[in-house]
């Protein structure tokens, strides 16, 4: 059997790249598609596969500034000729499963979102104070087709797989398809438990509109706690203006510093609304609670409380609602006010174990591929 992976692009290794990773070492055979590849932003495992390219590759500035070129992503991913293979894996956020298959080619994608700029994101991504008049003209005129390509190429897709429960219904809501969910893998081997009281809090974020870091930044200057914020993105230099002298900056860390700072914080701080998010497993696996914006993924991944609700010992963390500086303020005061176990924070993450995701994935997949063979058998007779 021939099998062929695609991946929107390789420029880092987020929690798409580290799902990609384990589809890597399942078949390692098989080439990977992908609209741009950056070397040395991703693992070994990835990076020693077969990749190919598109032309987005080639364009000038693209490994820095590929976002810029979204337009022409549907064409570029339309381009790469999977004719000859059997099973076709898509992981995708983006345009990744757009790929086009043979009828008889079994068309896997996990997916981790549906596109978020074209979908329930699209406010938050292009509003005017982050791109320019014109642009801010031009941009739903290209959404509208975007949109369109992005809901009639899920047509294309066999199976879907779904990193959440909250991704799950979103694929339902856009492309009226059924989903399985599989959440997505974190190394919980690598991190160890701390029962380090800590002295500040802690933000990991790429730092870019959606995830509301500035919402961190307002609650932390006001209640004038320590926070430190690790992460690169466009709205570093705007926080960095907007922050007082409690916060404090750090570029991206290697995986065994950011252990160190998981380890030494108080708490995670995670103020967006994430498709599933990493970020608090990791931090909870070092026995650490996390105060987040209780909706989306991170309330499948964190047992937390409302603010109407009652604490108890089986909580991992705290839940502000709504999306407010104040409601922020009051979920840091009402931690400030409370112990969690963290043996029991600890035990939460398990279940994300990156073990039982490639047992889960792989099993998903032997499923898909029997019951896409009988529905061929069937079609025959």
């Amino acid at each position: 059997m021939k099998v062929a992976l695609v991946h929107d692009w390789l420029t880092g290794m987020r929690g798409g790249e580290k799902c990609l990773e384990v589809l890597c070492e399942l078949f390692p055979e098989a080439p990977l598609h992908t609209l741009l590849y950056k070397k040395g932003t991703v693992s070994e495992t990835v990076s020693r596969m077969k990749i190919e390219t598109s032309f987005i590759q080639k364009l000038p500035f693209a490994l820095n500034h590929y976002q810029k070129y979204l337009p022409l992503f549907p064409t570029a991913i339309e381009q790469f000729d999977l004719t000859e293979y059997d099973l076709v894996i898509s992981s995708s956020h983006c345009v990744a499963k757009g790929v086009i298959t043979q009828p008889e080619t079994c068309h896997i994608c996990y997916c981790y979102t549906p596109m978020r700029y074209a979908w329930e994101m699209y406010y938050t991504y292009f509003n005017k104070n982050n791109i320019s008049p014109l642009v801010r003209w031009s941009i739903p005129f290209f959404m509208n087709y975007l949109r369109t390509w992005d809901e009639k190429s899920a047509d294309r897709v066999d199976y879907f797989g779904a990193i959440s429960e909250n991704v799950r219904r979103r694929i339902q809501k856009h492309y009226r398809r059924e989903a399985e969910v599989i959440y997505p893998p974190a190394d919980i081997d690598y991190f160890s438990l701390s029962k380090d009281a800590g002295d500040y809090f802690l933000v990991t974020s790429a730092l870019v509109p959606y995830k509301k870091i500035d919402l961190a930044v307002l609650a932390f200057n006001q209640l004038n706690l320590p926070l430190l914020i690790i992460g690169e993105g466009a709205e570093k230099s705007r926080l960095k203006k907007l922050a007082g002298g409690s916060i404090k900056f750090l570029d991206w860390q290697n995986p065994s510093e950011l252990k160190k700072y998981y380890s030494g914080c108080k708490a995670l701080i995670f103020p967006g609304e994430e498709d599933f998010g990493i970020v608090p497993v990791e931090a909870q696996a070092c026995g650490k609670p996390v105060i987040a914006f209780g909706k989306g993924g991170v309330t499948e991944s964190v047992k937390g409380v409302y603010p109407d609700q009652e604490l108890t010992l089986d909580h991992t963390g705290i839940f502000f609602y709504p999306q407010t500086k104040e409601a922020l303020m009051d979920a840091v005061r009402r931690f400030e006010s409370t112990r969690f176990d963290p043996e029991h924070i600890r035990a939460n993450t398990i279940r994300f174990d990156r073990k039982i995701f490639k047992e889960k994935i792989k099993e998903f997949i032997e499923r898909k591929l029997q019951e896409h063979g009988s529905n061929k058998k069937q079609t025959k007779t």
